[in-house]
């Protein structure tokens, strides 16, 4: 739950006049509510006024603004795609984690590409049949974009019908067999997973296509900036994903589970800390509170002694909640899927959103093009 703040502790963290807090109230800034125990009184949302404590402290110069824009600060891309807003992901003005209730991805593509049906991810041989994973999708994608067609002065509609093309290739490259049905299922098929397993893979699928302006989906948009064609803003947001700090940290919370089996959670987690490794599969700064998708997924799944146990003792040594990529380390371990299935869900789910975001950068006809400060030498 979020913490809120009395009147006086709010002025005193934002170190402003009461008539100041009331006027960032009345814009919108500051959540309020009344007071549970004396609704004469006020409280006052804790993380808004920690983040306008935040952008204050920073101060309006320009460059500083620009800087702190880059990670994890304010909003630099106008979208209408998703949003993270209090503890919720939102897609399109629906919370993520109730449409992954019984949404496909299929339908999710619907709403995240404002289309009235479900999109149709059209199964097609890939050029790599006898692979299947992250050197599959790369290779079939790689080979989509340098036969593409440039996106600039296409229809929206032209350009998702190369996306639903281009993410039905990279859902047979990353192991979907061939058919008419739902991804989710000849995902499922493919890795002889059972149909209660095959309906934790759709809502897992859901609740990562979109994630607002992460870095794969930044890197998307740069290259839609520039025209290139869609299936080369999907590789480019692919080989974002790859970094171990984005689509790669299941792999290191599966590491970490092997540490704890052989170890002990206590001390697993203590090595990883004393090594200063940051803690894979727990916290995210945009969820205070914990992911809503992984205490979406984790009830879904299968108790993992091991996983428990380092949820546990993570948990007692840094008050972090598991994250989505905890949820899919503890997906693959129970459905005994393939050991890069995260990456596989991650690159899958998100080649939806990353789609929606190429395609609104490229009808907003803008360039994505910061400026670098400059700290070298000068002639």
């Amino acid at each position: 739950m979020s913490e809120w703040l009395s009147r006086e502790e709010a002025l005193a963290r934002l170190k402003v006049r009461a008539q100041t807090l009331y006027a960032y109230v009345s814009r919108g800034h500051i959540g309020m509510r009344p007071d549970e125990e004396d609704p004469r009184r006020s409280q006052y949302r804790a993380d808004d006024i920690a983040a306008l404590a935040t952008r204050r402290a920073r101060g309006r110069r320009p460059s500083a603004i620009a800087e702190s824009a880059i990670a994890w600060g304010e909003p630099a891309i106008a979208t209408s795609i998703s949003t993270i807003l209090h503890g919720h992901l939102v897609y399109r003005g629906q919370d993520a984690v109730a449409l992954s209730h019984e949404a496909t991805l299929e339908e999710t593509a619907g709403v995240l590409w404002a289309m009235p049906n479900p999109v149709r991810f059209r199964s097609q041989p890939t050029d790599t049949p006898h692979q299947s994973g992250r050197s599959a999708a790369f290779a079939q994608l790689a080979s989509l974009a340098g036969e593409g067609r440039t996106s600039l002065g296409r229809s929206p509609a032209s350009l998702y019908g190369d996306a639903a093309h281009a993410v039905g290739a990279l859902a047979c490259a990353l192991g979907a067999v061939p058919g008419t049905d739902a991804v989710h299922s000849r995902l499922a098929r493919g890795w002889s997973v059972d149909e209660t397993g095959a309906r934790t893979i759709r809502r897992a699928l859901v609740l990562l296509a979109d994630h607002e302006l992460n870095a794969s989906t930044f890197a998307a948009r740069v290259a839609a900036s520039t025209g290139a064609p869609v299936e080369a803003c999907l590789l480019a947001g692919l080989s974002a994903l790859a970094g171990p700090r984005h689509g790669g940290a299941a792999e290191a919370v599966m590491q970490l589970a092997d540490d704890a089996a052989r170890h002990g959670a206590d001390k697993a987690i203590r090595r990883w800390l004393d090594h200063d490794r940051p803690l894979p599969g727990f916290g995210h700064p945009l969820y205070p509170d914990g992911d809503p998708r992984a205490a979406a997924l984790l009830p879904t799944i299968d108790d993992d002694i091991i996983l428990s146990s380092l949820r546990d003792a993570a948990f007692a040594a840094t008050g972090m909640r598991p994250n989505v990529d905890f949820a899919l380390a503890a997906l693959t371990r129970s459905l005994r899927l393939p050991s890069d299935a995260p990456f596989r869900l991650f690159a899958l789910g998100r080649g939806v959103g990353w789609a929606a975001h190429a395609v609104e950068q490229i009808t907003s006809g803008s360039l994505i093009r910061p400026r670098g400060r400059y700290e070298g030498l000068l002639p």
